[in-house]
């Protein structure tokens, strides 16, 4: 008993004496809030709002480039609103001075459409490329614009690079495939 009294005690004393902290941290953080914002910093920002867009999906790929306060958004959605979505949440980030976007928005098709659903489960389905399919976005993107199919993303090795190409090129309708996979250097 002795012990959860003075666990609850040291919990309390604990808290007393961080509640305070957070008024040194405000007298630093408005202090620093005139200086630039480390690029490094913008950086890790920005990609963290565009992968947390509620409707960024597998079969959507975004890019961007940082330039001083400037950044500059790439890639191709589905969704006109993703564009849009991407260029706000982007401009709403603190240090940012102005945005370009040059997000392209695939072409409306349900042949398209057809294409991006098999070509999913022609990738994912595949026993060594499931596990690049469980994260909330996975790694490996599936662009396709009229017929063609371009791979973007992250994979481990060469040999997974090659079996989503080679599983892609397998989907009937399918003209072309450029695989853009990039091996991960971790």
């Amino acid at each position: 008993m002795n012990k959860k009294i003075r666990a609850l005690l040291f919990g309390a004393m604990f808290a007393l004496s961080a509640a305070s902290l957070p008024h040194t941290a405000v007298a630093a953080n408005n202090a620093a809030q005139n200086e630039p914002k480390p690029a490094s910093k913008l950086i890790k920002e920005v990609r963290h709002e565009l992968v947390m867009l509620p409707y960024y999906s597998v079969f959507d790929n975004l890019s961007y480039k940082v330039e001083g306060d400037k950044v500059t958004l790439m890639g191709q959605v589905v969704r006109p609103t993703l564009k849009s979505d991407a260029e706000a949440v982007v401009k709403s980030i603190e240090g940012v001075g102005s945005v370009v976007n040059q997000i392209e928005v695939l072409p409306t098709s349900p042949m398209d459409d057809q294409i991006r659903r098999a070509t999913y489960r022609a990738i994912y389905s595949e026993g060594a490329l499931f596990q690049y399919g469980v994260a909330s976005v996975p790694s490996v993107h599936i662009i396709v614009k009229n017929g063609h199919v371009t791979l973007e993303g992250v994979v481990n090795n060469d040999a997974d690079k090659n079996m989503a190409g080679l599983k892609a090129n397998g989907v009937p309708n399918v003209f072309s495939v450029t695989n853009n996979l990039v091996i991960s250097k971790a």
